[in-house]
């Protein structure tokens, strides 16, 4: 398994709202995430900064590069788009982050 970490960045004040939109995450999406390969992940938040932070294991060819061509990946993005901040596409601002220390 390859791990996966990266920063995303929630609007001030969204954090419920957040929250509860994944508590209900659309089954279709889940299931567009197992089958790229996606397994163990999670997203906590800073509340200080409104920084997202997330981690993730994905399988030996894995397709979670091809994620953003799915339509329920963009329908997704449309519906957290008012809590995020999001580039031109729709897609979450994200920065990746450099593995700097492991300890298994």
């Amino acid at each position: 398994m390859e791990q996966a970490a990266f920063t995303m960045f929630l609007r001030p004040g969204q954090a419920e709202e957040y929250r509860r939109r994944h508590d209900a995450i659309w089954p279709e999406l889940a299931q567009a995430l197992h089958d790229s390969g996606i397994r163990d992940y999670s997203i906590f938040l800073d509340p200080g900064t409104h920084v997202l932070f997330a981690v993730l294991r994905r399988t030996a060819g894995h397709t979670s590069d091809q994620l953003p061509q799915r339509e329920v990946m963009q329908r997704w993005w449309r519906y957290m788009a008012d809590l995020m901040e999001t580039n031109a596409d729709g897609s979450p601002r994200q920065g990746a982050l450099v593995p700097m220390f492991h300890l298994d």
